[in-house]
């Protein structure tokens, strides 16, 4: 239990967001509130367009936000800092630079005044962390999108960020490739317990590797809805899991709350955003709503 005299790790508090001016403005996301301890995974779930890379990047300081406030360990965040790691849906890597080389530009950044020599290893200790080190002298072009993806996660770890946020990074990938990366994803959690934020779209990535999973209701105007404990045993079989009572309680509970808010958006219920306009097709021979006088 965290220590009520002491700020949070990370505290998020009204924070808002919106885009364009004018007529034209669109507010993405309205009174965030989220408080996250240290070592904990949590899972931001949400569909998509509702506005879950927009809070990454005002956490890691990419985009500031028109109000509230974000700290981390009680210290504003301004900016981007190696302190926040991101690893990105789209793997970002040098295409002239191998496995290695592009992990140890995160390296060359942090850890400057180190002798070459030193770097080039912690270089390599991440890149045998994410079990690349058979593929360390290739190229991004040579590798698949699953190992591409790895190598961005080695990259954000080499940074030693005090909090890693992880913006939907199995989202283009296959599904098989998709699970054995979540497998990957926790044990290197397990090993380094960093902080980790996680968004995505899939209830059940979330449940296999999240504390916590902390919905995100439909915006304009988006916020966080109640969070849900995840108290399974780790590490987790995904296998295992589909026979787990408390798995399968957990997924129908999340998943009836996400679908819930999606229709009270499309029906215009209170706390569901706006109604969908009730459309009438045309008449294509009288260019009118059929029906119409």
């Amino acid at each position: 239990m965290r220590d009520p005299a002491k700020p949070p790790f990370l505290a998020l508090r009204g924070v808002s967001k919106s885009f364009g001016h004018g007529a034209k403005r669109t507010e993405i996301l309205r009174d965030v509130e989220l408080e996250i301890s240290e070592g904990e995974l949590v899972a931001i779930v949400g569909f998509s367009g509702s506005g879950k890379t927009t809070l990454v990047s005002l956490i890691a300081g990419l985009l500031a936000p028109d109000g509230g406030t974000i700290a981390l360990r009680g210290a504003p965040v301004r900016g981007p800092g190696p302190d926040r790691g991101v690893v990105f849906q789209s793997y970002a890597l040098l295409p002239w630079l191998t496995v290695q080389g592009n992990v140890q530009l995160a390296v060359d950044a942090v850890h400057r005044d180190w002798p070459r020599a030193r770097r080039r290893a912690e270089a390599m200790r991440f890149v045998e962390l994410v079990g690349l080190a058979h593929a360390a002298a290739k190229r991004p072009s040579e590798l698949s999108g699953g190992m591409r993806q790895r190598v961005a996660v080695a990259r954000a770890l080499a940074m030693d960020p005090e909090i890693l946020l992880l913006d939907e990074p199995l989202g283009a990938l296959d599904a098989l490739t998709r699970a054995t990366l979540q497998g990957e994803i926790e044990r290197i959690w397990r090993a380094q317990r960093k902080t980790v934020v996680l968004v995505t779209n899939d209830v059940d990535e979330a449940l296999v590797l999240a504390d916590r999973i902390v919905p995100l209701k439909p915006g304009p105007g988006a916020t966080l809805g109640p969070s849900f404990d995840v108290r399974l045993a780790r590490p987790r079989d995904r296998a295992a899991l589909n026979h787990d009572l408390t798995f399968k309680k957990l997924r129908n509970e999340v998943t009836s709350y996400l679908l819930e808010l999606a229709a009270r958006r499309t029906t215009g219920a209170p706390g569901g955003g706006p109604a969908l306009p009730a459309l009438e097709p045309l008449d294509l021979r009288r260019g009118a709503p059929r029906g119409a006088a």
